[in-house]
C-alpha cells in the first residue's frame, strides 16, 4: 500500500491491491479475499456518510457568502504572519478533540473557504496539513479529555485485562514525552521545513488590495445570520446526539428551510458536496475492508509474535521493535484506537517479562498505537486534512499530507517513545 501510494497510484487502488496481496499470501482465494473486503467495508459506513453530508453542508455555507467575511478579517489581521496562522489552525484542531469534540467535522467547513487566502499568503499547504494532523493527534495522546479520555481508557483497560493494572490517571504521565515529540515535530515543520513561500498560480493583486475589494463588496445580510444559526444548530445537535450525520442533516435542513439555498439549487449543491468529499468517503470504506482482511487472516498477530521471538533480553531492542511493529500495524489499519487492543494482548506479557514498569509499558503501547496514524493513507488524521485542502484540486493526498505528516510526527514520536520506555 505504501509503495504504490508513493508511486502516485490512486490510494483506492493502492489499498485494494494491498488487500488482495494480504489475502492471497495468507492462503485465501481472490474470491474469498474480495468477500471479506466487502463485508468489512460496512465498518466505516457511518463515517463515509458523515463525510458526504458534511461536504454538502460545506458547499451550502460557501453558497451563502458568509465565508467572505472570515477571509476578509484574516487577510487584514494576519498579513504575512504565516506562523501565527499555522499555530492558530493547530490550536483550532486541538479544540476539536476535547473542548468541542467534533473530530474532523470542522475541517471541510473551515478550510475550503480559506484556500484562496492561503495561496495569497504563499503558505505551503504541507505546513497546513501538518498543523491539522498535529491537532487531530496530539490531544488524544496527551490530554485525558474528549477523545483523549477514550484513548487513555483503552490503554488502561487493555493493560488490566492482560495482567498489568494501571490507573487511568497515570496514562497522561506515560504519554507526556511522546506528546512532546509531536510538539517538536510541529515546530520543525512550521519554522524550518515549510518556512519558505510556496508560490501558486494566483492573480497579481496584493493582499491589501484584495482586502479593500472584499470589504467594499460585502454587506452582512439576514442570510448570513441564518447561516450562523445553521452552523450552531448543526454543532449542537452533533454534540447532543454524538452523531455527525444528524448534525450535518440538521444544518442542511435549516439551510433549505430558511431559503439560504433555494430548493431549485438543491441538486447542484448536493452534487458539488459529493464531488468534494466522495473520494475521501470511499477511501474510508475500502480501508475498513482492508483492515478486516488483516485482522481475519491473523497477519497482525503473526507479525507481532515473529518480532517478539528474536528480541532476547534487551529492553532497548524490545522497545525498538515494539514501536516498529506498532508503526506498521497502524499504517495498515489506520486507527490508533483499534490498534491498542491488538498490541496490548501481546506487549504486556513481554514487557512484564523484561521488567518494564507499568508507566513504561503504557508509554510503549500508547506510542506504538499512535505511530502510523500520521502518514497512513487510510487514517482520519490524513484524510481529514486532505478533504479540506484538496477542495480545489491543488493538494495531493500522499505527497502533500501523508509524507509530510509521517516525517514530522512519526520520527519524533518514535524517538521520544523510546526515551519514555527506557527511563520511566
Amino acid at each position: 500500500m505504501v509503495v504504490l501510494s508513493l508511486l502516485r497510484v490512486n490510494v483506492v487502488l493502492a489499498i485494494l491491491f494491498a488487500a488482495l496481496t494480504a489475502g492471497l499470501t495468507s492462503g485465501l482465494s481472490v474470491v474469498e479475499t474480495v468477500d471479506i473486503l466487502v463485508s468489512g467495508m460496512g465498518g466505516q459506513a457511518n463515517t463515509a456518510l458523515s463525510y458526504i453530508l458534511l461536504g454538502v453542508f460545506t458547499v451550502m455555507i460557501g453558497y451563502s457568502g458568509i465565508t467572505g467575511f472570515l477571509v476578509n478579517y484574516l487577510i487584514n489581521v494576519l498579513k504575512g504572519k504565516k506562523a501565527i496562522m499555522l499555530l492558530a489552525i493547530a490550536g483550532v484542531a486541538c479544540l476539536s478533540q476535547n473542548v468541542v469534540p467534533v473530530h474532523i467535522a470542522f475541517i471541510p467547513i473551515l478550510i475550503p473557504p480559506l484556500l484562496h487566502l492561503f495561496d495569497r499568503m504563499k503558505l505551503d499547504r504541507r505546513a497546513i496539513a501538518t498543523a491539522l494532523t498535529f491537532g487531530l493527534k496530539t490531544p488524544y495522546i496527551m490530554i485525558p479529555a474528549g477523545f483523549g479520555l477514550i484513548f487513555h481508557g483503552i490503554i488502561a483497560e487493555e493493560m488490566k485485562a492482560n495482567g498489568m493494572p494501571i490507573n487511568i490517571t497515570q496514562i497522561p504521565m506515560a504519554m507526556l514525552l511522546p506528546g512532546l515529540g509531536m510538539i517538536v515535530g510541529l515546530f520543525i515543520a512550521i519554522f524550518i521545513t515549510y518556512r519558505k513561500d510556496r508560490v501558486v498560480n494566483v492573480e497579481n493583486e496584493s493582499i491589501a488590495e484584495i482586502a479593500v475589494t472584499v470589504e467594499k463588496s460585502l454587506t452582512f445580510t439576514k442570510y448570513h445570520m441564518f447561516t450562523i444559526i445553521a452552523i450552531i444548530a448543526a454543532l449542537a445537535i452533533q454534540l447532543m446526539t454524538n452523531s455527525l450525520i444528524m448534525g450535518a442533516l440538521t444544518g442542511i435542513v435549516i439551510m433549505f428551510v430558511l431559503r439560504i439555498v433555494p430548493f431549485k439549487d438543491g441538486d447542484h449543491v448536493v452534487n458539488e458536496g459529493i464531488k468534494m468529499m466522495g473520494m475521501i468517503a470511499f477511501v474510508m470504506l475500502i480501508a475498513s475492508g482492508y483492515s478486516t482482511i488483516l485482522k481475519e487472516t491473523g497477519a497482525v498477530e503473526n507479525l507481532v509474535e515473529s518480532t517478539i521471538s528474536f528480541l532476547g533480553d534487551s529492553k532497548f531492542m524490545a522497545a525498538f521493535f515494539m514501536l516498529l511493529v506498532g508503526l506498521l500495524i497502524t499504517m495498515g489499519i489506520g486507527s490508533s484506537f483499534g490498534t491498542i487492543p491488538i498490541l496490548a494482548a501481546l506487549f504486556v506479557p513481554l514487557c512484564a517479562a523484561l521488567g518494564f514498569s507499568p508507566l513504561a509499558t503504557a508509554a510503549l503501547i500508547g506510542t506504538a498505537g499512535a505511530l502510523g496514524d500520521a502518514g497512513s493513507p487510510a487514517s482520519d488524521s490524513t484524510l481529514g486534512p486532505t478533504s479540506g485542502l484538496n477542495a480545489d484540486g491543488k493538494h495531493h493526498h500522499i505527497w502533500d499530507t501523508c509524507v509530510p505528516t509521517f516525517i514530522h510526527f512519526n520520527i519524533p514520536l518514535f524517538v521520544f517513545g523510546m526515551i519514555a520506555a527506557m527511563f520511566l
